[in-house]
């Protein structure tokens, strides 16, 4: 594994962890609907990117003309 796969891997992991302990101590509610859903996706979004090595924003970025990396 790369260490870009391993920065994915990790911050989605702390994204997912940091909402996990806001609700768990009551200063956010996942049990609404609001915005802090978004920051889910995004976590979970990094997370199996890291591990699958698949991102949606990647591949649209590209069909729209944006040069990949390496």
């Amino acid at each position: 594994m790369t260490t870009d796969r391993y920065v994915r891997i990790i911050a989605g992991l702390m994204i997912l962890a940091t909402l996990a302990l806001a609700h768990v101590t009551g200063q956010a509610d996942l049990g609404q609907l609001s915005w802090l859903w978004l920051t889910a996706f995004i976590g979970l979004n990094l997370f199996q990117s890291g591990i699958t090595r698949f991102c949606p924003l990647d591949s649209i970025l590209a069909k729209m003309g944006v040069r990949r990396a390496c």
